[in-house]
């Protein structure tokens, strides 16, 4: 009992330290927000500032052609489609998946799978020519369509967890007289909110700090998102890391709210996911 107990102990003392690791460059960045540019680089470097500038804070929110909060909304404008068109059309591509049976269906699943091989870089230049040719660059669109009628993580993460949904409920609906359509809207949609909520955080995530896509297709500085906007504090004379920081800082904001209020379905959703095949 007393080994067990020990044994507890180290196991906490070990999870306080790894997680005191990974969250110590964060609060890092956090103290360093607050620091001048020349106490980013005295040596012997200080964690705390000696001064705590909260004017760092107002010149990101004030600085350059575009406002902090309006680089938000452009983030916003990318984002929110992103994740809602992405979420909708996977869900029902992934339902076809799971429970339809059409011709060659396990082949075209491999292909989705199999495309998520292709690295970025590979698509990136035929990419811009066609948005080019359709005459969408240095607009929204680019950013948004490649991901918005789904994409194959997105299809294979949802059609695991459908398949976990017990048949008997589709089977009821059908007697009933519920088509393919509703039974999607009415019952594996609202029965799948661990996974829709887990996939949200990491489309979320993963467009709103995208810095490549923005940086190829966005020309005019009213419409940067924020990750092109903290570039903006670096140019030919001199990086601003006082105000990268700071400016990181408020990015960070919406991340953590995301992941905050959706922190209960993300185990639940990634676990739930694996469980057939």
């Amino acid at each position: 009992m007393k080994q067990s107990k020990k044994s507890i102990v180290l196991s906490y003392a070990v999870l306080a330290f790894a997680t005191l690791i990974v969250l110590l460059p964060f609060f890092w960045m956090l103290v360093s927000s607050f620091k001048s540019q020349r106490e980013l680089f005295a040596y012997p470097p200080k964690f705390l500032p000696s001064v705590w500038k909260w004017e760092n804070y107002k010149q990101v929110l004030s600085a350059g052609s575009i406002s902090f909060f309006q680089m938000f909304l452009n983030s916003m404008k990318v984002t929110l489609p992103v994740v809602v068109l992405n979420i909708t059309f996977s869900s029902l591509a992934a339902y076809a998946f799971a429970r339809i049976n059409f011709p060659f269906k396990n082949f075209i699943f491999m292909m989705f799978i199999s495309s998520m091989m292709i690295p970025a870089a590979v698509v990136m230049i035929p990419r811009f020519m066609l948005f080019t040719n359709l005459k969408l660059v240095d607009t929204y669109w680019p950013l948004i369509l490649p991901s918005a009628f789904g994409t194959a993580f997105s299809i294979f993460l949802l059609r695991q967890f459908f398949m976990t949904i017990p048949k008997d409920l589709e089977e009821a609906a059908v007697i009933d007289g519920c088509g393919k359509f509703r039974i999607w809207a009415t019952i594996i949609v609202p029965l799948s909110k661990p996974i829709i909520a887990t996939l949200s955080v990491f489309l979320f995530q993963g467009t709103y700090n995208d810095f490549m896509g923005p940086l190829i297709y966005l020309n005019t500085d009213t419409k940067f998102t924020i990750q092109l906007g903290l570039a903006s504090f670096r140019n030919s004379f001199a990086t601003r890391y006082d105000l990268i920081m700071a400016g990181s800082m408020l990015a960070l904001i919406p991340v953590l709210i995301i992941y905050i209020v959706c922190q209960k379905y993300i185990v639940k959703g990634i676990v739930m996911s694996g469980l057939k095949g």
